[in-house]
């Protein structure tokens, strides 16, 4: 998940103790810059040329790390996706300046208002970039979708590509997108629905100043936002399904959530006020809600902080990987600028669907990326909540002494977690004889964004 978007920058000054604080990786070393200012000049030679191919992007506005492309055409009643990715590989030698200080990056991380690169920008916003200044190198996944909805890899290569646009989530218009970008989405997310996927994407939450004060809200996803998702979907599905045909590969997996967070999350729907019927499951409930309902927005949110991490595992055979978000068997491959797994899945699925082996070094990877990916995401998931707490503590703070209504969710020997009824804020309190779902009035006693941390005491 993306860090809390900060526009106006008012978190600028916590977010940079906060960097200190979860050690975030800063300026790139002198070695590593030179080398990718040396590789950046590399050209392709091993590229077919696919300069004629419509490619667009799609992305944030202000987004200059362009990891796919992609081109639609239609193929009888079948749909075939041309989803180009970066090539990171043909820039960055294995076991060079640039690979190792990858190595002990693992993801970019992000933050309010900053990020930090996995690689060098000369690369990930230059060279290596799919933006329309020029040709760049590609891989191309050619996907063929069916009028089902499922998937299947034709053809992998690298190619010389150039964009023709790049088109933002905040003003794109269906007549700037390919023909059958609407039919597509559509298709993946039926197929979705019939396997019983229980993805949730829920917008980002913003902070921005109105009026003199602090608000925590919800950017609206945009229909072309959530299209596009299925693009990059569709793609990590059919390069799973290769991978696991070639007893080879590294998974993204996901258990489902036990029954105490689903508990817990019956207890936050309460607490929003949401109807959730008994006997309805929660992947049954999460198709029903409204990202550009507040409400529902955050318990989306809810759902994606309750959920049990992904993580990585590599091939076992007898042992098929399982992601049960997307009751499916998934990879990721779509955004190898920003994570380092990408780049080995993609050369891997380049090389066994021309019928080669898997490059050296890939199946050795695959081994130690778990360990790697799991530091990187745990380092961005601490980072995502300590923001977030940055955020409320600065929300609150002129607030101290008013009083709100919350619902107990959990309870464990640190005391009860509340989800207050009328904020997107989840907190502990000290409450003796209570017990899941009871209602009760809680006053603010501290906002200290210099922790940061806020604290409630119970009144009622």
């Amino acid at each position: 998940m993306k860090a809390l978007v900060d526009t106006d920058n008012a978190l600028s000054a916590g977010v940079a103790e906060l960097r200190r604080r979860y050690k975030v990786p800063g300026a790139f070393p002198p070695q590593v810059l030179a080398a990718a200012e040396a590789a950046a000049q590399r050209r392709p030679s091993e590229h077919a040329d696919r300069m004629d191919r419509p490619f667009v992007t799609l992305d944030p506005a202000s987004s200059t790390d362009l990891d796919q492309a992609f081109a639609i055409e239609a193929s009888g009643s079948d749909l075939l996706l041309h989803y180009a990715i970066a090539d990171v590989a043909w820039f960055v030698e294995d076991g060079g300046p640039i690979d190792e200080e990858a190595w002990r990056r693992g993801t970019t991380t992000y933050m309010p208002g900053a990020k930090a690169g996995l690689y060098p920008p000369v690369l990930s916003e230059g060279a290596a970039s799919l933006l329309p200044d020029g040709p760049r190198p590609a891989v191309v996944f050619t996907v063929r979708v069916d009028a089902e909805g499922e998937v299947k890899l034709e053809g992998v290569e690298r190619a010389v590509i150039a964009s023709r646009a790049k088109l933002a989530y905040e003003t794109v218009t269906p007549a700037d997108l390919p023909a059958g970008f609407a039919d597509l989405a559509a298709r993946i997310a039926a197929a979705e629905a019939r396997r019983g996927a229980a993805r949730v994407d829920p917008p980002e939450q913003e902070v921005a100043v109105v009026d003199g004060r602090l608000q925590l809200r919800f950017r609206p996803r945009t229909q072309a936002e959530d299209q596009n998702a299925a693009l990059s979907l569709a793609t990590n599905l059919a390069v799973a399904g290769v991978l696991q045909a070639h007893h080879t590969g590294l998974f993204r997996v996901m258990p489902e959530p036990d029954a105490r967070a689903v508990g817990r999350l019956r207890q936050t729907a309460r607490a929003f006020g949401l109807v959730w019927p008994p006997m309805e499951s929660l992947a049954q409930f999460e198709l029903g809600l409204d990202p550009g309902d507040p409400k529902q927005a955050a318990f989306m949110l809810a759902i994606r902080r309750a959920s049990a991490p992904a993580g990585y595992v590599p091939y076992r055979e007898g042992a098929p990987p399982w992601h049960a978000a997307m009751a499916a068997t998934y990879a990721h491959a779509t955004a190898p600028l920003r994570r380092l797994a990408d780049r080995y899945v993609v050369m891997t699925a380049l090389a066994v669907v021309n019928g080669r082996p898997v490059p050296a070094g890939a199946s050795e990877a695959f081994e130690k990326l778990p360990a790697v990916m799991a530091r990187a995401d745990s380092r961005s998931g601490q980072l995502d909540r300590a923001a977030i707490d940055l955020a409320e503590a600065l929300m609150l703070q002129a607030r101290e002494g008013e009083s709100f209504r919350a619902v107990v969710t959990d309870i464990d020997e640190r005391g009860a977690r509340m989800q207050l009824c009328e904020l997107p804020i989840v907190a502990r309190v000290t409450a003796h004889k209570v017990e899941i779902g009871d209602e009760m009035t809680v006053r603010l006693t501290r906002a200290d964004p210099a922790q940061p941390s806020t604290s409630f005491q119970r009144t009622g």
